[in-house]
């Protein structure tokens, strides 16, 4: 039996029970438990109800008698490998407000860890199971053959992908069209009267740059223009890398006139090759990227890109990976949404053909010209 001091709340009210829900509602108390948590027998409309209605009410549960109860905790875990430059990614913070926010519209918590490398990732989400610390699980940056799922496959454990992978088997996820966005850069640039378009795609484990790559192809298939394995850059993942990438596709002997490239962040070193160069981004070499991160806007000229929308990827996760663990089928949570073209300054026509930038390259540094008949 509950004590009064048990039932009172921190101001001195009585605590708000699932019996004052169901006699507000005029349901029974089972139908109440039920909708608050997420079981399919109940009917949306009525789930939407007795949430708002405990809501107004001023009804919360308690946590640990819930847990011993359904088996839940009611909370989400992400785990999130930090290394290096990419330490500070930018969609994190509204990602993270995006995910939050869902969750505590639902009356669930999220559990959020960080660890430097991949098996202490895996390590990582299965300590949180074992603690009971999250019911399931948001994976970012999907590998091609990703460890995480086959730790949370083997301890029967739900979770969705923000991304895909190469075995699709059991797996929700929600994604941004990557493949769309090269498809769409690369044809925009030949639209402009770019003959020689490049591609710099990200690291080769993760899964988005096959399908990136794979737009990039779709793109030039699709303006006429025959695929160059040699206008296939280097893996660039950071401003470094896409700085040595963009210097030795400058020095093939048909450099390209325009770049596209799977990660923002790439496209940021290839402003540093182009001023080594005495190349203007936007007249003699234009660049279109993806992602959307905030220092574009402040390159100069400003990134043209496709933005992901954050938040509302970290909203849409946190919804599907909720009702993936009231019991819905994975293959029924598998949501797909478009990028963003933001159009600023580095994508023009070509104020250079492909040859005058190759000479150009020459004049500046007349080493590459032995270097260059070497190729041919």
């Amino acid at each position: 039996m509950q004590t009064a001091a048990a039932a009172m709340g921190a101001q001195g009210r009585r605590r708000v029970t699932i019996a004052d829900v169901a006699e507000r509602l005029g349901v029974t108390k089972s139908t109440v438990s039920r909708a608050l948590n997420g079981y399919p027998d109940i009917a949306e409309g009525t789930r939407i109800r007795i949430a708002r209605t405990a809501e107004r009410m001023g009804y919360r549960p308690l946590t640990h008698a819930q847990a011993i109860r359904t088996g839940r905790t009611r909370s989400l875990g992400l785990v999130l490998q930090i290394d290096g430059e990419d330490s500070a990614r930018p969609f994190l913070a509204e990602f993270i407000a995006g995910l939050t926010q869902a969750a505590s519209d639902e009356n669930w918590t999220v559990t959020i860890a960080a660890e430097p490398t991949e098996p202490k990732v895996r390590a990582a989400l299965s300590r949180l199971v074992e603690e009971r610390k999250a019911d399931g699980f948001i994976l970012p940056r999907t590998l091609t053959h990703d460890g995480r799922v086959e730790t949370l496959r083997a301890e029967n454990v739900p979770f969705v992908m923000f991304g895909r992978t190469a075995n699709p088997e059991g797996c929700a996820w929600y994604d941004i069209r990557g493949e769309d966005a090269m498809r769409a850069a690369t044809t925009r640039l030949a639209a402009l009267g770019h003959k020689r378009i490049a591609h710099l795609p990200g690291g080769s484990q993760y899964y988005y740059s096959q399908l990136r790559l794979v737009g990039y192809k779709q793109g030039l298939e699709a303006a006429g223009l025959p695929f160059d394995p040699s206008l296939v850059g280097l893996e660039a993942m950071t401003r470094r890398e896409g700085a040595e990438a963009t210097r030795q596709l400058l020095r093939v002997p048909e450099p390209p006139t325009a770049i596209v490239c799977a990660v923002d962040r790439a496209a940021l070193g290839v402003y540093k090759a182009a001023k080594e160069a005495r190349l203007e981004i936007g007249r003699e070499l234009s660049l279109i990227a993806y992602d959307g991160v905030p220092e574009g806007a402040y390159a100069n000229p400003g990134l043209t890109t496709f933005a992901v929308n954050s938040h509302q990827a970290g909203e849409r996760l946190a919804r599907l990976l909720i009702a993936r663990i009231r019991g819905t089928a994975a293959e029924e949570l598998r949501e797909l949404a478009p990028a963003t073209l933001v159009e600023r300054g580095s994508d023009r026509p070509p104020a250079l053909s492909s040859s005058e930038l190759a000479q150009h390259i020459t004049d500046l540094n007349p080493i590459e010209t032995v270097q260059r008949e070497d190729h041919k």
